[in-house]
Order: C-alpha cells, then structure tokens, then sequence
C-alpha cells in the first residue's frame, strides 16, 4: 500500500514500502544497530539534537564507520519530515525513526560488488500508531509488574546506547503479559537487586514530595527522564538518582514511567497492589502540565484523542505486539 510517505535510505528519498535493506545486514544478523526514537508537538521536534547526539555516541562506541555529522543528520531529518508533512493530518505529530548499522556483513561483500557502506534510514510516521492505545491510562493506570528477567548490565552490554539488540526487553514483555490483569508493563530490576527500567521507558517513584529514578548504572538515560530533572528544576521540586529496591514502590507515594512517545504515563500499582491511594499522583499531574505548557500541547488530551481516533487500529491489530506490551492470542486478560 502507497501512503504517500517516504524514507531516507541511504542518500535517497524512497517510498516507504519500497524501502528495503539487505537479509544479509549486520542488523538483522546480530542485532547490530544504534538507533532513536524522537517526536514533535505541534509539529515542531522535541529534542532532536539530544537524540542525535546520542545516536552518534553509540556509532563511535560501537565502531560504525557512518560518514555523517549531526547536522547533516538534522537536515536529513528535517528534509524527511518537510517531504512527508503533505499526507499528515493537522492534528498527526511526526514520529522518526533514525537507524543506522553497519550494513551487510563481509563475508557477503561479493553479493554487493564489494561496496560495503553503513545502513542508514530515517523513516516518519505518525505518532498516533504508538499511542493509539495508551488513553485509558490516565484513567486506569499502568500495573507496573516486576519481572524474573534482568537488565543486562552495563559491564556485558552499554544500556546507554540505545541499540536493536533488545530480546531481553521482549522476554520481560511476554512475562508481564502472562500476569492476571491489564495495563500490564514490564519493569526490570539489574543483577544487584535494584530497579533498572521499564522494557522501553524510565521509572520513578515520589516520596515525601521528593521524585526519585534509579542510578543511570544499568539502564537507558532517556531524553524525557533528563527533561524531567528540567520540569522539576523549573516547579522548584527535588529530583534525584537514587538506588531503590521493589519495597520502595511499594511503600511509594506515586510512580510514574516516561517515554519520548507519551511522555509521561501513571502508574498506579506494582504487582497489582496500589502505590499509594491507587490513583492519579498530585505532582505527576502536576508534572505532566507542566511538561504539556513548555511544549503547548495538552499531552493527555491529546493522546486520548489519538486513542479515539485510532480505535479500528487498534481493533484491526489486536493480538499483536507493540514496543511497550506482548500480546497474543492466549494472553491472560
């Protein structure tokens, strides 16, 4: 199906389902690629130079010979969203997906005339596919469910370059997916016994007035768990790294998880048991307006209105799995 949008690959602007990259890519043979995630309010990218920035640090670490610098990784993107803005709604938030490996393995370099160049793609799409079904959560809340599965550790794989090689994500997802209940959202601990993160967000916890994170040891600082260390700087609220343990949530006032997609969701139980009342936390609301008056968006609304919008989506794929939550047939509801 045409949907009219394109894809930068690799020095062309091609149709999005024509977009193709080799069975033979370092990517798809190893889980070898670096790659962000990014998102706009009212159109305009938030935070794009971070995730650039962040991209090109985990190319460095990992060794890929991509001959790009940041800005013309920006215009690239900037090109990619320009060309694409005419088949988005008014309302469609653009949401790029930047990817780059190290291309088609060598052993396979005849296959290729020898030319073996890094793989890069810059896909746009819009946002409201990966929120599509997060509205009720304002409502309901997230259930955050301890899983068996461990973070790797940052000694065996850098949790802070953000990378393809994610089965382990996926395990914790399929566990918290057998766990009775809905809004099931996987939360892993790292080989210490500490909180570490979710499957694809940052973790907090408020106690006392105070929002705690765990240590950036063993997992992914992300772009909206630095913006909010900028949101409480700015409301004058304590925020600090800490280590903490399953106790801590539960005996936690709030909770809360961030993403570059929603931004900011509620949690309100662990393990099914409620943190705090079991309901909306006062300083995550009041850290979620915040968040929405620096941007000029009204994030709940908005992603409730994408919800809405979205509904025969979400119909037509249920049963199928999304970066946050597994789901098949024969998953428990």
């Amino acid at each position: 199906m045409d949907s009219g949008r394109v894809v930068y690959h690799n020095g062309k602007y091609v149709k999005e389902y024509d977009a193709r990259i080799s069975i033979f890519d370092s990517a798809l043979m190893f889980g070898d690629m670096v790659f962000e995630m990014t998102r706009s309010f009212n159109k305009k990218q938030f935070k794009l130079k971070e995730h650039i920035e962040r991209l090109l640090y985990g190319v460095k670490i990992y060794r890929i010979p991509l001959n790009k610098t940041a800005k013309e990784l920006e215009d690239i993107c900037y090109k990619t969203i320009e060309l694409n803005e005419p088949v988005f709604s008014k309302t469609d938030e653009h949401r790029l997906m930047i990817n780059v490996s190290r291309g088609p393995l060598g052993i396979y370099a005849p296959i290729f005339d020898y030319k073996i160049e890094p793989t890069l793609v810059v896909a746009d799409f819009p946002l409201k596919w990966t929120v599509s079904y997060m509205g009720k959560l304002y409502d309901e809340g997230i259930n955050a469910v301890l899983t068996n599965q461990r973070a790797i550790p940052a000694h065996l794989l850098e949790p802070k370059i953000k990378n393809r090689s994610r089965v382990f994500y996926q395990m914790a997802n399929i566990e918290a997916s057998m766990f009775r209940g809905k809004n099931n959202w996987a939360l892993l601990m790292d080989t210490d016994g500490y909180i570490a993160e979710g499957s694809g967000d940052n973790f907090f916890i408020i106690k006392d007035g105070k929002v705690i994170t765990p240590e950036a040891r063993n997992c992914l600082v992300g772009i909206s768990r630095n913006y909010i260390f900028e949101i409480c700087e700015q409301l004058q609220i304590e925020c600090i790294e800490k280590n903490f343990g399953p106790y801590e949530i539960y005996t936690a006032d709030e909770a809360f998880m961030t993403g570059t997609p929603f931004s900011i969701l509620p949690v309100f139980k662990f393990n099914e048991l409620p943190i705090g009342d079991g309901k909306f936390g006062k300083i995550t609301k009041v850290l979620i307006d915040q968040w929405g008056k620096n941007v000029g968006v009204d994030l709940i609304k908005q992603i409730k209105d994408f919800s809405k919008e979205c509904e025969d989506i979400r119909n037509k794929t249920a049963g199928t799995t999304n970066p946050y939550q597994f789901s098949s047939p024969d998953t428990p509801k």
